[in-house]
């Protein structure tokens, strides 16, 4: 890949840029101004890759020969959808839908290379598994306001790590950034890392 070529994270998460940056990749940041419609007609997957999708073009517009790369992440359970809770309420009702059974992260990304318009989206499945929880526990780790800006009201990579009893697939897509499929879809980009 020539030098001069942009990367861009078309992402606002920390948790993402913690993640990417474990590439050895050099990259900007320019967080996605993309409202999430979480009620679209599509299955958790193919939302996942659609809001992604519009994430990056989103940013794309910005650059003229850079490569994007944007991720949407959340929780599903029972065919239902939980995103960020943002409130200490909705956080303990995620929490408590959770507690004792196994869910689904899911992650979409995309690559856009702005110069060529080629475009490639996926999406990462990781499923999780809780522990039995008291309502202390929940009560308790709500307070610390960890919950508040994760999917699914918790952080895997945090004080949530305690909550869980199995993991079945890729840790860093329940984290936000899948990095071994990205890794991979890069290389169709001509974006080698090793």
């Amino acid at each position: 890949m020539p030098e001069n070529r942009t990367i861009i994270l078309a992402s606002a998460s920390p948790r993402r840029k913690e993640l990417l940056k474990l590439t050895g990749l050099k990259f900007e940041v320019d967080p996605a101004d993309h409202a999430e419609d979480m009620n679209l007609k599509l299955s958790p997957n193919e939302l996942a890759r659609f809001l992604s999708l519009e994430k990056a073009k989103s940013v794309a517009g910005k650059y003229g020969d850079a490569i994007i790369i944007a991720a949407d992440t959340f929780v599903v359970i029972g065919g239902k959808i939980l995103g960020k809770p943002h409130t200490d309420e909705k956080a303990k009702r995620m929490l408590g839908l959770l507690e004792g059974r196994t869910h689904s992260v899911i992650t979409g990304f995309t690559v856009l290379d702005t110069g060529s318009g080629k475009k490639l989206s996926r999406s990462v499945e990781t499923r999780v598994t809780f522990r039995k929880l008291t309502k202390k526990e929940i009560d308790t780790y709500v307070k610390t306001k960890e919950p508040l800006d994760k999917a699914g009201a918790y952080a895997i990579q945090g004080l949530g790590s305690i909550l869980i009893k199995k993991i079945e697939g890729d840790y860093f897509n329940a984290i936000g950034l899948p990095l071994c499929a990205l890794v991979e879809s890069l290389t169709e980009f001509g974006v080698q890392i090793l």
